[in-house]
């Protein structure tokens, strides 16, 4: 019998309804809508309104700081182009920032020690004709920590690499955005400006149930920050490419990048960190990536899961109210619990090298016991046989050794260091010797091994 491996069951389906609908009446908020995609598709929308409407899956929400993580994948495709590199100071390219030595990389982290919001009025609620300049944003005392040595959230930073994605392409950002991301995914509900139909941005009083329209402004040069509006649709579609990489947009390896860790936890905040314009939270189950982000009038959360292959988004029309971000991560976990992935069939490798499956099988490091497999494309599996231990799967390269993907032997070479006769005499992995038998003789084991060989306590009653 064949069933689909993307529709959701009813039962999961309620279950979720009932998770916005509670977020929606809870946090006062006048409307919700959310989103989840499976295994690269759209498999759930719902919403819940004061009105009563809940088909909102194509209406605008302003989407606040997710827009950064648009900003950052403009910047990668900028470094995968060659057009720069992300330890570049980005005075190389915006001498007017006066930023020094500050790295691309340690905006895209937040690491930069800049303030977290520009100087003179609240910006999310000024008209963006009052930042006509980069130094209007940056202000005299843009500085607030050491740089490169803490995590400190700053819309500033990210509207610095707006302009900079404009001066290297000769552009505008949004002509940038539109052309490199939106077009190539079939985002054509994502804009700067709102296009209807779009929600507006509503205050809830905090001890009455009674509103207050909330303005929306043109950010102008803060809009790389937080300035997008956009759907749920499309943002299941942006989550579906952060987990996947597309070759038209930004690839595989570079999207993973951005999902990797940049900068030290925060103190209290040691389940989450920050990569490349991506937050990340975890357990020991389960990673979860995305943003959140808020405008006044709007909250929004989008999370996935790479390797359930699950994505939620979840938008709300209220400036404060349920935290979407949290209603989101809990969809997520919702399908993942309700109706766990279905592993792929294992099937035989197609052509096998014999050199390679002679490596496979029991190897030591010292009195540390691995098992070395063989996966498909030549990619070699290290994993400790019992206890704990640095295990890694390693791609291969054009030149005989192999790359660690993970963990310690991350960026760590292995390689097969070969007697004169050919034979194997060990693998070394980044320079720790592994051979067949624990601290072999003749196997190239560093100090060597004592002649004597392994030997058991001697009989106290033959003393």
């Amino acid at each position: 019998m064949t069933t689909s491996l993307t529709a959701l069951l009813p039962a999961t389906e309620r279950a979720l309804l009932t998770r916005i609908a509670t977020a929606q009446s809870a946090g006062r908020c006048p409307s919700l809508v959310a989103g989840v995609a499976r295994e690269g598709e759209l498999v759930w929308t719902g919403g819940r309104a004061a009105g009563g409407g809940d088909d909102a899956v194509e209406t605008q929400y302003r989407i606040g700081s997710i827009t950064k993580t648009f900003t950052a994948v403009l910047v990668l495709r900028l470094r995968d182009e060659g057009l720069l590199d992300l330890e570049d100071p980005v005075e190389r390219y915006l001498p007017e920032a006066g930023l020094g030595q500050v790295t691309i990389a340690q905006l895209l982290g937040h690491s930069a020690g800049l303030s977290a919001e520009p100087p003179g009025p609240w910006w999310e609620r000024t008209p963006g004709a009052l930042r006509p300049e980069l130094a209007d944003v940056l202000g005299e005392g843009a500085g607030t920590h050491p740089v490169g040595r803490r995590h400190h959230y700053s819309n500033t930073g990210y509207t610095v690499l707006g302009a900079l994605v404009a001066a290297v392409r000769g552009g505008t950002w949004e002509e940038a955005l539109r052309r490199e991301i939106l077009e190539p995914l079939g985002m054509t509900r994502t804009s700067v400006l709102p296009q209807a139909p779009a929600a507006e941005g509503w205050a809830v009083h905090p001890w009455a149930d009674v509103l207050l329209p909330e303005p929306s402004e043109d950010l102008g040069l803060m809009t790389p920050a937080g300035g997008l509006w956009s759907t749920v649709a499309d943002l299941c579609r942006f989550a579906v490419f952060l987990a996947e990489g597309d070759e038209r947009v930004l690839g595989a390896s570079s999207v993973q990048e951005m999902r990797t860790p940049s900068v030290p936890l925060e103190s209290g905040e040691w389940n989450a960190t920050y990569g490349l314009g991506l937050q990340i939270i975890g357990d020991r189950e389960h990673t979860l990536v995305g943003h959140g982000g808020s405008l006044p009038g709007f909250v929004a959360g989008l999370w996935f899961d790479v390797e359930d292959r699950i994505a939620s988004v979840v938008l709300a029309n209220a400036t404060s109210g349920p935290n979407v971000s949290a209603v989101a991560v809990e969809l997520v976990r919702t399908v993942a619990e309700a109706e766990p992935r279905v592993p792929a069939p294992w099937r035989p490798l197609t052509g096998v090298d014999q050199e390679l499956l002679a490596l496979t099988g029991p190897w030591y490091w010292g009195t540390y016991s691995y098992v070395l497999r063989l996966l498909s494309d030549r990619a070699l599996e290290l994993q400790p046989i019992q206890g704990a231990g640095r295990g890694a799967v390693f791609l291969a390269g054009d030149n005989g050794t192999w790359t660690g993907q993970s963990g310690y032997h991350a960026g760590e070479t292995l390689r097969v260091v070969r007697r004169e006769d050919g034979s194997v005499r060990h693998l070394d992995v980044g320079s720790f010797v592994f051979t067949r038998e624990p601290y072999e003789p003749g196997a190239g084991v560093p100090g060597g091994v004592d002649p004597a060989g392994w030997r058991g306590v001697p009989d106290p009653a033959q003393g």
